[in-house]
């Protein structure tokens, strides 16, 4: 059962073969067999299993609210619930509980979703492997899989033990683990410059962003208030629609979204014929560093949609080398803005120094972010600065709007759908990893994806196929804006054509106890 799509256990709930709260027992089970992926902040077992009885009643009564009434979901921790601790992995709000809910959440739990807990990310999402938030880093479930360990042994140079476990991608790693270990059948991440289509690319799901202003980002801590969307992660296509059909339309509280662009429900049809489609490939996005194995399977999608009678062409975005710069002003200007209300006056982390308010503001600000965070502030301020405004962060913006116009090109020049890796490459192991500081990593790891959110554009990564090394590798569709149902039913036809395999967790599920007893000590260190 936990391993079925949402669609599927939806409709198990209606026909009676399980109960809202058998399935909810059953993922509070699996969270904590599978406690040391560190996906989970806060498990809200208690507010799960009353919504489960909830939901139960209505099943029982004929009155079920829709297709995700009773389904177990995630909601990563920047994103404000109601009642429960919301930290966005941080110092400066550990212990924060806020009084209200995000419009998405909102409308998850209107529709009778269980919130299983709040996932782990990047402090305040920014990075992009999961790796350093307060609570530690999201280890990967593959990492524990048949299909890699297999591989592992073929190896002889693998080091074995469990130091080599894999990171998730970011920033949304927890959400992505989370799904990916079958604790939930879909959760929320947002992105950023990449934050749900990374860790959907290295966890082997379907990661969406939706077109800007498409979904309501009020309630949703905000990064860069322009580029921010809450994204979806799930297991396959169809049910990243069935949740978009919920989240998307107009917010009074969100001024930036759009009246109801799209029908609902979101149901996709099922694309007989791919033969009208345009796609288009760009070019600058062959970069030396991208991996071969990923390099080849970009062409093999190219090729399948061609087979097919799809019109391919190579089409151009001029300004790409241009936009990891771009955003990094952009982005970090924005979070300078942003962290400014963590202060120590209103919520959050307060330090003991009362020598005068700066102080205060000062050593709060200090014990309260991590280095990134910080590092990123003074970044964000420095371009700000009046004597810099111009030359950093308005001729950004006019960059922006010059990478924006190049997608519009592409687009108008007959192309649907455009096709780009999401990663450079699978999977690397955390100790690797670690070797490159964050700004390097996610200036790295952004590349294919941040451009999107400049421009607005929905996109989606899709599982492809397994590396060499059995691990998940994803390709990224990205679709004009407000066309993110026409996206999503060209990425669902790719999907059933790729055929992409199941996670073989069945020893992760055995070994979990032994390995639960090493990490122990680990993790107690971890938490001082």
């Amino acid at each position: 059962m936990l391993g079925q799509t949402l669609r599927e256990v939806s409709a198990a709930l209606k026909q009676g073969q399980i109960t809202p709260t058998e399935l909810c027992q059953k993922c509070l089970s699996l969270i904590k067999k599978t406690k040391f992926l560190n996906a989970y902040i806060t498990v809200s077992e208690e507010v799960a299993l009353k919504q489960a009885e909830e939901s139960e009643k209505r099943y029982k009564n004929g009155q079920s609210l829709g297709d995700l009434d009773g389904i177990p979901i995630a909601v990563k921790d920047n994103f404000s619930t109601s009642g429960i601790e919301t930290t966005c992995a941080s110092n400066m709000l550990k212990g924060y509980v806020p009084p209200y809910n995000a419009t998405v959440v909102q409308k998850l739990l209107d529709q009778g979703a269980l919130l299983m807990g709040k996932t782990n990310l990047d402090e305040f999402a920014m990075g992009s492997g999961s790796t350093d938030g307060v609570f530690g880093p999201v280890k990967n479930p593959w990492s524990y899989s048949k299909q890699y360990r297999e591989k592992r042994k073929q190896n002889p140079h693998s080091e074995s033990g469990d130091s080599d476990w894999l990171i998730t991608g970011g920033s949304s790693g927890g959400s992505a683990a989370a799904v990916s270990a079958f604790t939930c059948y879909a959760a929320l991440g947002s992105d950023t410059g990449g934050s749900t289509r990374n860790p959907a690319a290295h966890c082997g799901l379907v990661g969406f962003k939706p077109s800007y202003g498409l979904v309501s980002r009020h309630g949703l801590i905000p990064l860069v208030n322009s580029m921010d969307v809450p994204g979806i992660l799930t297991r396959c296509v169809d049910d990243a629609a069935m949740v978009l059909g919920v989240l998307a339309g107009h917010d009074p509280k969100d001024s930036t979204t759009v009246h109801d662009p799209i029908n609902k429900p979101l149901v996709l049809s099922s694309l007989a014929d791919v033969s009208k489609l345009c796609i288009g490939i760009p070019k600058e996005y062959l970069v030396p560093e991208l991996s071969s194995e990923i390099q080849s399977l970009w062409s093999r999608a190219a090729d399948l949609f061609e087979s097919e009678g799809a019109k391919v062409i190579e089409v151009s975005l001029p300004h790409t080398s241009y936009s990891i710069v771009c955003y990094h002003v952009l982005c970090t200007s924005e979070v300078a803005s942003n962290m400014a209300r963590f202060d120590g006056l209103q919520y959050g982390h307060r330090c003991d120094i009362d020598v005068s308010t700066e102080a205060m503001y000062a050593a709060t600000r200090r014990e309260g972010f991590n280095d990134v965070v910080r590092g990123r502030i003074l970044s964000g301020n420095f371009f700000l600065l009046k004597e810099n405004y111009e030359n950093y962060f308005v001729k950004a913006q006019k960059v922006r709007r010059l990478i924006a116009n190049d997608f519009v090109n592409a687009f108008n020049s007959g192309v649907d759908v455009l096709l780009t890796p999401t990663t450079l490459s699978e999977a690397v192991p955390y100790l690797e990893f670690i070797k490159e500081d964050n700004r390097t990593r996610s200036a790295q790891d952004d590349i294919f994806t941040q451009a999107v959110n400049m421009a607005g554009l929905p996109a989606v990564s899709i599982p492809i196929a397994l590396s060499n090394q059995g691990l998940p590798i994803g390709l990224q569709f990205i679709g004009r804006a407000f066309y993110d149902q026409q996206l999503l039913t060209v990425a669902k036809w790719f999907e059933k054509q790729v055929q992409f395999p199941v996670i073989q967790l069945q020893e992760l599920m055995d070994d979990c106890s032994a390995i639960l007893e090493n990490e122990k000590l680990a993790s107690v260190s971890l938490k001082q």
